[in-house]
């Protein structure tokens, strides 16, 4: 009888044991956030590119001096006080106690000054910014001080700009990295530390929490506020095939879709365990891009003729095609955004190939081939580039389609070569609302040739009317320049928009906290 006791004792302390250790394991799992990112990650410098993933990467381990909440209010976020000259000219910042990057080093103005300098030789918004730039200075290790050649109404606006490029801030030795070229390491002061030595392209990347990081005390709204963790550790993994992101979150194998495929959300919403968030509630725009370097789109009448032989509907309809989730819209600047404008020119975002072959016909078009890069595995773009060249061939263009996988074309995209030599001559990408709504911030309308955004334009008259946008004194007088922006971008062709639309992300039931933000963020997420 003792002993059938004790038995039954030790099975139960074992039956004990197992439930706390089954406990304690489900625990540790709700500590680890599992992301499928819309895209995969090869470049890590969110400074030299301008792709999104890589954004996102930038808004885990870097901090900004200021935030855009979900209003367009711009809020101190490493800076505790600053303060202007009555005369606009001298703006003095003091960054806020208990700031400190990864390698245990604190922040100071001179890691500040240089990253603004850097991040100001790659970003449009920041180029105009560097143009009324007189000096910078360092009284101490927590102040920087920008003087100014003439007021530069928007430097908020600037220095708190919530998408691609951000000015994010990193270790002065860091920064002194040319803009050109890539970054080597990547530390930060943000609220997660980069696992570098678990980085595996095409597979995984890994970020732990920064348990030195030192939250603002207000709520998050936008890229503003408390960026608190309530994770242990973040893994992106890498999944390419949309059947298999499906799957992988049907089982609870990862936690978060960053962008399904828009056939999914059917399926997804009649999921009891999974959640469509959307995140840029704002909405996103296509963009077809050209290269201004190289022929044939080095002229502009052969622009314009592929510009007319474009249009919206086609691509809304093939790539989006979801009831709701697409909408035309003809101005530039998105629809529902300050500066939105139906006074667009010669653009009408109808799509018209006899006008178009015309207009081909007397540009002298000589049957060049167009070399346009297709991305296979971003589904929320890889239709965008066949419909392109039905369109374009519709009209009488030559196009050589050649595919790749999205790292692929981010890296392409930056070299300036012939076509035939390895450059390209078009892309297709999206863009979020936020971006592109003012004329500052659109990298389109970085014309600052080949130290512009890809495509390198050089165009003087977008670059002046910039500089007085930003000068401009009065709403009115910023909503008329950024017309007069509309009107040039769209007779030079900068680009062609392609009409908005909307990509929420998929969660499981269990996740809670996703801040909307323009960005995808993943501070303030819990996982119960």
């Amino acid at each position: 009888m003792k002993r059938r006791v004790w038995m039954h004792g030790i099975a139960s302390v074992a039956l004990a044991g197992s439930l706390l250790l089954g406990q304690n394991l489900a625990q540790a799992q709700n500590k680890v956030l599992r992301i499928v990112p819309h895209a995969n990650v090869t470049a890590l410098d969110p400074v030299w590119t301008t792709a999104f993933v890589t954004r996102n990467h930038g808004y885990m381990i870097y901090d900004t001096l200021f935030g855009t909440d979900l209003e367009g209010k711009i809020k101190p976020q490493m800076v505790d006080k600053f303060s202007t000259s009555k005369d606009g000219k001298t703006w003095t910042f003091s960054l806020r106690d208990g700031l400190e990057f990864h390698d245990g080093k604190p922040v100071t103005s001179e890691d500040v000054v240089a990253s603004l300098k850097r991040w100001s030789s790659r970003d449009a918004f920041g180029g105009v910014l560097a143009k009324s730039v007189d000096a910078y200075e360092t009284p101490d290790a927590k102040t920087f001080v920008i003087k100014l050649k003439a007021p530069f109404g928007p430097m908020l606006e600037a220095l708190g700009k919530p998408s691609s490029n951000v000015p994010f801030i990193m270790p002065a030795r860091i920064a002194a990295t040319p803009g050109t070229e890539q970054i080597k390491e990547h530390i930060g002061s943000g609220p997660f530390r980069f696992l570098p030595a678990e980085f595996k392209p095409g597979e995984r990347l890994a970020y732990v929490k920064n348990e030195k990081y030192k939250p603002r005390a207000e709520a998050p709204n936008g890229t503003t506020g408390g960026k608190v963790v309530n994770v242990d550790r973040v893994e992106w993994v890498i999944i390419r095939d949309p059947q298999t992101q499906f799957n992988a979150l049907v089982a609870g194998e990862v936690d978060i879709v960053e962008q399904p495929t828009f056939e999914q959300y059917s399926s997804l919403k009649a999921q009891k365990d999974v959640q469509i968030v959307d995140a840029q509630p704002a909405g996103l725009q296509y963009i077809f891009r050209f290269n201004h370097m190289h022929p044939p789109f080095d002229n502009v009448k052969i622009r314009q003729a592929a510009m007319v032989a474009l249009g919206q509907e086609a691509f809304l309809k093939t790539q989006v095609g979801a009831p709701g989730m697409y909408k035309f819209c003809k101005s530039m600047f998105p629809c529902g955004t300050p500066y939105a404008s139906d006074n667009t020119g010669m653009y009408t975002g109808t799509a018209n190939p006899q006008k178009a072959a015309q207009m081909l016909k007397e540009a002298g078009y000589n049957g060049q081939p167009v070399l346009l890069m297709r991305p296979t595995d971003l589904a929320a773009i890889s239709k965008l580039p066949l419909v392109a060249k039905q369109q374009l061939e519709a009209a009488g263009f030559k196009v050589d389609m050649q595919q790749m996988d999205w790292a692929s074309l981010v890296a392409r995209r930056a070299k300036k070569d012939a076509p035939d030599k390895g450059g390209w001559n078009a892309f297709m990408t999206a863009w979020t609302a936020g971006d592109i709504q003012s004329p500052l911030t659109m990298a389109m309308m970085n014309a600052a040739g080949d130290k512009g955004w890809f495509g390198w334009q050089d165009d003087s008259t977008i670059e002046d009317l910039k500089v007085k946008f930003a000068q401009a004194p009065t709403d009115a007088d910023r909503k008329k320049i950024a017309e007069q922006l509309q009107l040039r971008a769209i007779e030079t062709v900068s680009h062609v928009h392609l009409g908005q639309y909307n990509n929420p992300a998929a969660l499981r039931k269990n996740i809670s906290g996703l801040v909307p933000a323009g960005a995808q963020v993943y501070w303030n997420i819990k996982k119960d």
